[in-house]
């Protein structure tokens, strides 16, 4: 989905509507994104940027990501955040498998696998390449792209400076085996993106939009299926796929944005599919 980013808005724009935009963006796509950025809190009930949407301006990414950031400092994990953030911009050119090698790389893969979801993997994969020193070897020996990571380790560079710009304290979580902060602090960003799983258990349903969707194949959640989860990003093949998809509690959707869920949008999720729609 196409989103407007707040740097728009502070540049004072902020009838984005009607301005004479070069290439203008279809108005409901564009009446969209606005709503999406006044549901991060980004924007005020006249379109203006808040105190918060300020500081996400700062960061030049999809704007669910700089919310990551910056309520993570709430959440005392900036440092962990910033980091699966910018493995995210990166994730669809992390990892190989080499035809001739495939099962040397499957097992490499799964070794690096995390509990909670792709989120913590990826956070997983950059803690490890860090301790190594920034290993080479460890990129061979793990069949991920050293080019990738290297890609990684400068947005990440270039986000702690923006970090620092708007004030945003680099912090690491202080219970490393308590995935719960960065999980939360994450959803905070993607609350949009929460899906439930079906009772059939072969697929999710998102909670808002009512839509079918599937954990990609190359997801280390695809055996598990939690219940609930948040994914980064939807692609459309032969199935409505989720990429990078992680798990939560369902009560994190309520914490995280209670203007945006109430108990009744998580409550018999799976018997919206029965009800007709309206006009029918």
């Amino acid at each position: 989905m196409t989103r407007t980013h707040p740097t728009i808005q502070s540049l004072g724009i902020n009838d984005l509507v009607n301005f004479d935009f070069l290439d203008p963006p279809v108005e409901d796509t564009m009446i969209r994104s606005l709503s999406q950025l006044y549901a991060l809190g980004a924007l005020n009930d006249r379109a203006e940027l808040t105190k918060l949407g300020r500081r996400m301006a700062e960061f030049p990414m999809d704007p669910c990501l700089s919310k990551a950031i910056v309520v993570a400092e709430k959440y005392e994990c900036t440092d962990e955040v910033v980091s699966v953030c910018a493995m995210l911009s990166e994730q669809s050119s992390l990892l190989y498998r080499p035809k001739d090698k495939k099962i040397l790389a499957d097992t490499a893969h799964q070794n690096l696998v995390k509990p909670g979801g792709d989120h913590l993997t990826l956070l997983n994969i950059w803690n490890q390449w860090v301790e190594t020193d920034f290993s080479v070897q460890w990129c061979y020996e793990n069949f991920v792209q050293v080019k990738t990571l290297e890609r990684v380790r400068n947005v990440r560079d270039q986000l702690v400076q923006l970090m620092d710009r708007v004030e945003v304290k680099l912090v690491s979580n202080p219970n490393p085996n308590d995935p719960i902060p960065i999980q939360k602090s994450i959803t905070s960003g993607f609350f949009f993106n929460a899906a439930r799983l079906n009772k059939s258990g072969d697929s999710y349903r998102t909670v808002k939009q009512n839509q079918t969707v599937h954990i990609h194949p190359s997801s280390g959640m695809l055996e598990k299926k939690p219940k609930w989860l948040v994914y980064f990003e939807l692609v459309l093949t032969s199935k409505e796929y989720m990429r990078q998809v992680m798990e939560i509690q369902p009560s994190w959707l309520l914490d995280v944005a209670p203007h945006y869920y109430k108990q009744s949008d998580l409550d018999n999720l799976d018997d919206k599919k029965k009800m007709p729609k309206k006009g029918q």
